[in-house]
């Protein structure tokens, strides 16, 4: 193991180098002959140096020279005491070989002793001393010039030197993110909801030391350790593979996996079995107290239910690739058809002061309060990203910088897919104890005209509207929306947004279901440990967005990204009824979840008639000004029902092992070749590590 976190040590001896010499004296104690044993240790330095000299000069006294009688002179002895304890000349500069000898004979006559320590460990130090001839002139005391060559000890000696201690559960106090689940966040839910807390909960993923104030993690993750003594044992129950920790730098290693055997019953795909295969490898670490970083690789390969698998070819990227899996990525075509999908994501996180946290990564964000989100969902692919968040007094300001990508043949410009760009910032305000308001803004435009990342929306303290109407109409397009949250009690809150569009209040007060009413809502209500049962979370969700939401007429500046929604997973056109319940009880938990929706699905290709269910199509082909509903084209109503149930093997990595089942009904006005009227079960037994959502509720 030594071998494999080599270069973890030399990241720590590159720091220690300057520290050692800087504090040396703070750490470092003299060699110890056993008459100073009893000596303290701000006396020691003398007492060796008395000690010393009086030996040398009485061994030295009992041999003849062998040299004119008349001679003055000076030796420089250059020695050290190793970290045995033993004497060791290095360089005698002497007028006669006979006093060489003599003074080699007299140091290794000198006992063994306790060695000199650094940093509480045994170590070497070299030392210089004169020896003056005749003998009478040397005196023996504190004042005797024996050089200490203590620096010089300790930079031979730093590899030895670097100091590594027991990990201590470094990343419960770190600037590092929660990996957002929801199954993961339930757990702390309700903490972070009491009346009275000035705690953000709606943007997300949460840090971890913002959460550590009301949620102990070490203190709920001991209660739950198991009594393992043996290596495998603890690494498999209780801890991070590989941990490596010093006084300012610390790190872990983790294998991690997400594995997954399954069957449906409608089985439309004559595929016998359904599967994922992923290994990961996450590599985690903070240097000094305000930076810290996390990267994670996956090595993907799976077939899904037959739903999900004709979707996931259906939102294919243009260039030959079958399928973008939804949530994760681009899939390559694997063994028999299968996906093939390798993904990476990691971030810096820096922390300059208690107010302002900046990430700099390749991942997803969430701003909400409910299991869906109607402002900005963690729905589609990973993508790059600069986050900056500001938090003082009630309130926190969220500013993310986004680089997302087009990927649909008909906006594919040699081989390459189209770059757009999106700027949002969201403000959280405490108004009281138990009410917060929510302010979203957000703004898409693309590399027209080579305008690169426009500096107009970097600014985080501006209007992106007004922005958007200095720099042309058709030169991005902004969304706007509201939160709010109210805390009833501790066991009780409620939540809800508003996402806006395009606002005309003609068209409102019209009551005539204009195509320019692009406006969606969410209501929802949680409840902690609901019925007095401790650890049940009761939830209850609605959400609505009207057709031709997050669309544009310039094809490319709708709100998504890889072809998938960068809202709710179900785009626009729908209303949405959820009902969740989640339990823990020690490592075990169960969640089952109840979903029923109507949706319109467009009937044909977006470039003839568009009904507004789709994000990616051209209002400018709607059916008409008035009369557009929910659900118009191709009406569908699903029915979803899940149920998992799962035991948490390791606290410390989130592994866990699960058994799932999913019924899913979803009837149609007219079959297409991804959208089936079709009823199935699917069933799941799987092995994961919990560091993202999977949303198979398509």
């Amino acid at each position: 193991m030594r071998s494999s976190i080599f270069l973890l040590l030399l990241f720590g001896a590159s720091y220690n180098v300057f520290y050692g010499q800087s504090t040396y004296d703070n750490y470092e104690r003299y060699p110890v002959f056993e008459d100073c044993s009893a000596i303290d240790k701000s006396g020691l330095r003398d007492c060796f140096n008395e000690t010393l000299i009086s030996k040398i000069l009485e061994s030295l006294n009992d041999v003849n020279f062998g040299v004119d009688e008349n001679y003055e002179g000076e030796m420089m002895v250059l020695f050290e005491v190793n970290g045995d304890g033993i004497f060791k000349v290095l360089n005698i500069q002497a007028d006669y070989d006979e006093l060489r000898s003599n003074v080699l004979t007299a140091f290794e006559e000198l006992p063994q002793i306790a060695p000199a320590t650094y940093n509480g460990r045994p170590t070497y130090m070299q030392f210089t001393m004169p020896i003056k001839y005749p003998l009478e002139r040397n005196l023996i005391n504190s004042n005797t010039d024996i050089e200490n060559k203590q620096t010089i000890a300790a930079i031979s000696n730093e590899y030895d030197s670097i100091e590594t201690t027991a990990y201590h559960d470094n990343e419960y106090t770190s600037q590092l993110n929660i990996p957002f689940s929801h199954q993961v966040y339930s757990r702390f839910d309700s903490e972070m909801n009491k009346v009275g807390t000035n705690s953000h909960t709606a943007g997300k993923p949460f840090v971890y030391s913002e959460v550590n104030r009301y949620y102990d993690f070490a203190e709920e993750k001991n209660d739950l350790l198991k009594d393992k003594k043996s290596w495998f044992g603890r690494k498999f129950w209780n801890e991070h593979m590989v941990t490596l920790q010093g006084k300012d730098y610390w790190f872990t290693v983790d294998p991690a996996a997400d594995l997954m055997l399954g069957k449906e019953t409608a089985d439309n795909e004559d595929q016998n079995f359904t599967y994922n295969n992923t290994r990961a490898l996450i590599f985690q670490g903070g240097l000094g107290k305000n930076l810290n970083f996390y990267t994670v690789f996956y090595e993907s390969q799976g077939s899904f239910a037959g739903y999900f698998n004709r979707y996931a070819r259906s939102i294919r990227p243009d260039g030959g690739n079958p399928a973008i899996v939804p949530g994760r990525g681009v899939a390559a075509k694997g063994r028999g058809g299968d996906f093939d999908y390798p993904i990476a994501e990691g971030y810096l996180s820096f922390t300059p002061s208690n107010h302002f946290n900046i990430q700099l990564g390749h991942g997803k964000q969430f701003i909400g309060d409910g299991y869906r989100s109607l402002l900005l969902s963690d729905n589609a692919s990973p993508y790059p990203f600069i986050k900056l968040n500001t938090t003082f007094w009630k309130f926190k300001y969220t500013n993310t910088f986004m680089s997302l990508r087009d990927v649909r043949p008909e906006v594919t410009a040699d081989g390459s897919f189209r770059t757009k760009y999106m700027a949002n910032h969201y403000l959280s305000f405490n108004v009281s104890k138990r009410l917060n308001l929510g302010f979203f803004e957000s703004v898409i435009w693309e590399n027209e005209n080579d305008r690169g990342v426009d500096l107009n929306y970097l600014n985080p303290v501006i209007f992106y509207r007004a922005i958007e109407f200095s720099t042309g109409s058709r030169g991005g397009n902004a969304i706007i929306g509201l939160a709010a949250k109210y805390k009833f009690s501790n066991s009780f809150n409620a939540y809800a947004q508003v996402i806006i569009d395009e606002f005309s209040v003609d068209a409102i007060r019209s009551r005539n279901q204009s195509y320019k009413n692009k406006q969606g809502a969410q209501l929802g209500v949680k409840y902690y440990d609901a019925f007095s049962v401790k650890n049940l979370q009761l939830q209850l969700e609605f959400n609505q967005v009207r057709p031709y939401v997050y669309s544009n007429n310039e094809i490319t500046l709708n709100y998504g990204h890889n072809n998938q929604s960068m809202a709710h997973t179900w785009g626009a056109s729908f209303s949405e009824y959820i009902a969740i319940a989640r339990y823990e009880r020690e490592r075990w938990y169960g969640t089952g979840k109840l979903i029923y929706g109507k949706r319109g699905f467009e009937t044909g290709g977006m470039n003839e008639i568009y009904y507004g269910g789709s994000i990616y199509g051209n209002d400018e082909n709607r059916p008409a000004d008035n009369g557009n509903f929910i659900g118009q084209g191709n009406e569908t109503k699903t029915i979803l029902g899940n149920l998992e149930v799962g035991y948490l093997l390791n606290p410390a990595t989130n592994l866990k092992l699960y058994a799932s089942a999913m019924y899913r009904n979803n009837t149609t006005a007219i079959d297409d070749p991804v959208n089936l009227e079709e009823e199935t079960l699917w069933l799941n037994l799987g092995f994961r590590t919990d560091l993202f959502n999977w949303y198979f509720d398509q």
